[in-house]
């Protein structure tokens, strides 16, 4: 039988796959309030923070919104192409480039713990980057 906690981050990732695009914790809690009408906005906090961490949500840092992850390949950190124009989110890993990343950052002897990759474009039915009129 699946506990509490384990119900509810289980609803927070249906609305994420519901909605599709980048959602934020108050859109998920006023629909999940709808469902649930005693329900907390820290208690959708707790379920969105145990989902990121178990890499199954992503926290879109710039725009304060979560996606459902998109990759099987959750021990890399993800490289998230955010289209400025549409607001969809195309998740890729660049195990590599990560690496590279962590080696420049240490000469310094800064340790990274976790890596935000965040790229803001137009996506493909956007134009691919052409001017738009």
């Amino acid at each position: 039988m699946a506990r509490r906690g384990e119900r509810l981050q289980a609803e927070v990732l249906a609305v994420l796959h519901r909605r599709g695009g980048p959602r934020s914790a108050c859109d998920v809690f006023g629909e999940l309030r709808e469902v649930h009408p005693g329900i907390a906005p820290p208690t959708i906090c707790r379920a969105m923070a145990a989902l990121t961490e178990h890499g199954r949500v992503h926290r879109l840092e710039s725009p304060d919104a979560f996606i459902p992850c998109q990759c099987d390949r959750h021990q890399h950190a993800s490289i998230l192409s955010i289209c400025d124009d549409y607001g969809t989110v195309e998740e890729n890993t660049a195990p590599d480039l990560l690496q590279q990343l962590s080696s420049i950052v240490g000469k310094s002897g800064f340790a990274p713990v976790r890596h935000v990759i965040e790229v803001h474009g137009v996506c493909g039915s956007c134009g691919g980057g052409q001017a738009h009129a």
